[in-house]
């Protein structure tokens, strides 16, 4: 792979240099609008189809589209010229995050937290961390391998990899550790929230890549995630809005509960990552794709977390104002990660000339 390092501030506009401002500014109109107007955003909660939100399900693709033709299958044939960085981010991803996240959570929740949550809204709460622990990170990725100079392509080939993975193993693992806590699981609706939300847009984000690529190549291909990017930001910082909105009452009335969700979420985020950042810094890993391949591990691909959440138990569960905390948590999570790891470049080796 040639190196795709990318200048400083490439590619971030004004949304993104500015990401945690607007989502907290997102956050507070959320909870602003829930609460004056309720019966409007109760109305919107209640649009859904085979229990899938369908405001939240188009806003989730105008995120997740853009990445999603961006995904270079051809790719994965270079995977075996440096394999460390992706070996690194399975690793984390599918044997090590799920299961510290359902530990963490089964320790707070049910042990340390026992006195200051009900038994039932624990189990709920469980339930929407593991969902936040089995997706890693899909469309945000690519912001936080910009702002630590990843290397673009590598990053892409470990995206493409974790979607692949997620197709097949999130509603398993999910189910395996939901029902490791008793909790029903309706396949069905899994099942289907993943194909809505991985399978469907992977498969019409390929469509569309081959399109553009027959017209134009990869220019073409580039110029129009240019073109859709914005869209991407304004779903996300919408989606906060909504989710925010739809929980508004239950979070200024629970602050206390925010507070202890919050709790795990972070010592697991903090955790991963410098458990990712270790082991690249000890193989040897170059700092454009060791940064990257600890960043994907930390994040959440909250967006589907969120929406199978809502789709496994109501817009009003536990389990998906558990998701939504993650959302609060992430942003000012991965900045502050973000600026660790640009202040501990000299740690690692020098950048090659290929990834």
């Amino acid at each position: 792979m040639t190196d795709t390092t990318l200048p400083a501030a490439a590619g971030l506009g004004t949304f993104e240099k500015w990401l945690s401002v607007w989502v907290a500014l997102a956050i507070g109109a959320g909870l602003l609008l829930g609460n004056l107007f309720p019966t409007a955003f109760g109305m919107l909660a209640g649009l859904e189809v085979a229990s899938v939100n369908l405001p939240v399900a188009v806003l989730i693709w105008a995120m997740v589209f853009p990445m999603m033709v961006g995904v270079d299958f051809g790719a994965l044939r270079q995977v075996g010229d440096k394999p460390k960085g992706l070996v690194v981010t399975v690793v984390v991803n599918w044997l090590v995050k799920p299961f510290t996240m359902a530990a963490l959570g089964v320790l707070f929740f049910n042990y340390f937290f026992a006195g200051l949550i009900p038994p039932d809204d624990a189990q709920a709460y469980l339930a929407g961390v593991i969902l936040l622990g089995a997706a890693p990170c899909t469309a945000m990725v690519f912001v936080w391998s910009n702002l630590t100079r990843g290397d673009a392509t590598y990053t892409l080939v470990q995206v493409s990899v974790n979607d692949i993975i997620m197709v097949f193993a999130f509603a398993p693992i999910v189910a395996f550790l939901l029902g490791a806590t008793d909790i029903v699981v309706p396949w069905d609706t899994l099942l289907l929230s993943v194909g809505l939300y991985v399978m469907l847009p992977l498969f019409v984000g390929y469509l569309a890549r081959q399109r553009l690529i027959a017209q134009g190549g990869e220019a073409a291909v580039d110029r129009f995630k240019s073109g859709v990017q914005p869209f991407s930001i304004i779903g996300l910082l919408v989606t906060v809005v909504l989710l925010f909105a739809f929980q508004g009452e239950v979070i200024l009335d629970r602050p206390l509960v925010i507070a202890l969700i919050a709790v795990p979420l972070l010592i697991q985020s903090y955790g991963i990552f410098f458990l990712a950042y270790g082991v690249a810094r000890a193989w040897g890993i170059p700092f454009n794709v060791a940064a990257p391949c600890a960043l994907i591990g930390t994040s959440n691909f909250f967006e589907l977390a969120v929406a199978v959440a809502i789709s496994l138990f109501g817009l009003g569960s536990g389990a998906a104002l558990a998701t939504v905390v993650g959302v609060l948590v992430e942003v000012p999570v991965m900045l502050s990660l973000v600026a660790f790891a640009n202040r501990t470049r000299h740690w690692f080796p020098a950048s090659e000339g290929s990834a």
